[in-house]
């Protein structure tokens, strides 16, 4: 199954058959603004509680740490997902935040069966899909059969050995001025881990917010590729869950995803391992 689908396929299949469709909003008030207009029957999923575990202290495991295993299956669970359903998933940044992370969460899960709305929320209005404010209700099945992300994960640790060592690549997706230093709105101190390469995520879209064609994609992360063939493990760094890169990367024999976005205390401009406290959940801007 391709990892996208357009506004207009995502008509038609809710038009003839069952899915879960899920609204994987993030940022200020995404409850809020997923109950005031979200796409009929879709499903609110939580990047902050049910698609990870904070800590206080960002330092500590990034921003975003992947929740247990458990805790996940139980969600799935609850929103009705069983192996066999089939589930899209939109977000308001043109899928390229947080549906991109749920398109991960669930083929690392083992579940093949879902595509992320290319385009986000945005195209689907623009293809003429309505809204509504409805009280939508899941229908709930027994915990999904899960006991490990069966797609390959990078820790702190390796990715450490990696920036120190060259043994594998590390991707940067964030945009360019964030990863030179230039400016950070997040992070304690700008800047990036020592020997990453820059591929922004935005190079794989259109102005319209949709990604360009796959051979687009494949051309912007050829130098990757060269860089480290498929008998290197690789790693992605910072905004990895982006699914114009995550898409590609998880495709790729030997290349792993963080297990978490990427938040550690820096030292100027290139980032070192934690030495300094990142920002806490309340320092953070909202």
């Amino acid at each position: 199954m391709l990892p996208l689908l357009s506004a207009q396929e995502l008509r038609q299949r809710l038009a003839t058959e069952s899915l879960v469709l899920l609204d994987a909003r993030s940022g200020p008030e995404a409850r809020a603004r997923y109950q005031a207009a979200h796409l009929p029957g879709a499903l609110f999923v939580d990047l902050e509680h049910d698609l990870a575990r904070p800590t206080d202290n960002a330092a500590q495991g990034g921003r975003h740490p992947l929740p247990p295993v458990r805790d996940f299956a139980h969600l799935l669970g609850c929103l009705g997902i069983s192996p066999e359903t089939p589930v899209v998933v939109y977000d308001d940044k043109n899928g390229a935040n947080a549906a991109a992370r749920v398109w991960w969460m669930l083929r690392s899960a083992g579940h093949a069966a879902v595509q992320v709305l290319d385009g986000g929320l945005d195209a689907a209005l623009a293809a003429g899909l309505t809204t509504t404010d409805a009280v939508e209700q899941a229908h709930p099945v027994a915990p999904y059969s899960l006991t490990g992300w069966q797609l390959p994960l990078a820790s702190t640790d390796k990715v450490r050995e990696a920036s120190e060592t060259g043994s594998a690549l590390i991707i940067d997706v964030r945009e360019a001025p964030r990863y030179r230093g230039e400016t950070e709105p997040i992070d304690l101190v700008a800047g990036h881990i020592p020997g990453a390469r820059n591929v922004p995520f935005a190079g794989n879209l259109t102005a319209a917010g949709q990604y360009l064609p796959a051979p687009s994609c494949a051309r912007n992360m050829k130098p990757c590729w060269m860089a480290a063939p498929p008998s290197r493990l690789s790693c992605t760094a910072a905004r990895a869950s982006r699914p114009a890169t995550r898409c590609w990367l998880s495709s790729r024999p030997g290349w792993a995803c963080p297990a978490s976005t990427w938040a550690p205390g820096v030292n100027g401009r290139a980032m070192t391992f934690p030495k300094q406290r990142a920002k806490s959940k309340a320092e953070r801007p909202r």
